[in-house]
């Protein structure tokens, strides 16, 4: 039940005779308050832990061997899978995937209650393709400097954009923003301006 009483006087007098917080007590009271929002790395790892399990399962199914790897890296939970003839696993621009870490994230919330940010990688498709996506930034970027105009790439996923968006937003002179809808979301490079 709630309490609904009505503070006394002393009480009032109390909280309104109290110093007021400083700037820095108050910037102290927010970080410690988005701690408690930001699962610790405890958490993170159980969540990487989770997915690692779901993934174990689906390869025991598909007759699939390869080692699974779970940490935490950059304040999310990963997994990854290294072995061979995982090809399949990763489909057609990283499509399987996507969906398979949409899978595990959604294992995750099956038995956490919580949402996870988790990030599968599988035969280290993601950080080879993270090196492609550097490089198609770095075009973009040198086209918008050298003509002026913006560039529009071709539609990617989430992974894909980030990674970009990382690239580009390193770089001076230029900025990025996604436009359209899913599946044909895409990134606009263009010059900044004032």
């Amino acid at each position: 039940m709630t309490d609904t009483s009505i503070p006394s006087a002393d009480q009032s007098l109390d909280e309104d005779t109290a110093p007021a917080a400083t700037t820095e007590e108050a910037e102290e009271a927010q970080s410690e308050a988005r701690e408690k929002k930001a699962p610790a790395d405890s958490d993170l790892f159980r969540q990487s832990e989770i997915a690692a399990d779901y993934v174990e399962g689906l390869l025991d199914i598909l007759d699939y061997d390869g080692d699974i790897d779970e940490l935490v890296s950059g304040g999310r939970p990963v997994v990854e899978v290294v072995g061979a003839r995982l090809q399949n696993l990763v489909g057609q621009r990283g499509a399987t995937l996507e969906a398979l870490q949409e899978l595990a994230r959604l294992a995750v919330f099956r038995q956490t209650g919580s949402p996870s940010r988790l990030l599968l990688d599988v035969g280290g498709y993601r950080a080879a393709r993270r090196k492609e996506l550097a490089a198609v930034a770095k075009n973009a970027v040198e086209k918008v400097k050298e003509h002026g105009e913006p560039v529009r790439l071709e539609p990617m996923s989430a992974f894909e954009r980030k990674c970009v968006h990382d690239v580009v937003n390193a770089m001076s002179g230029v900025e990025s923003e996604s436009e359209g809808v899913e599946p044909n979301r895409r990134i606009v490079v263009r010059p900044v301006t004032d």
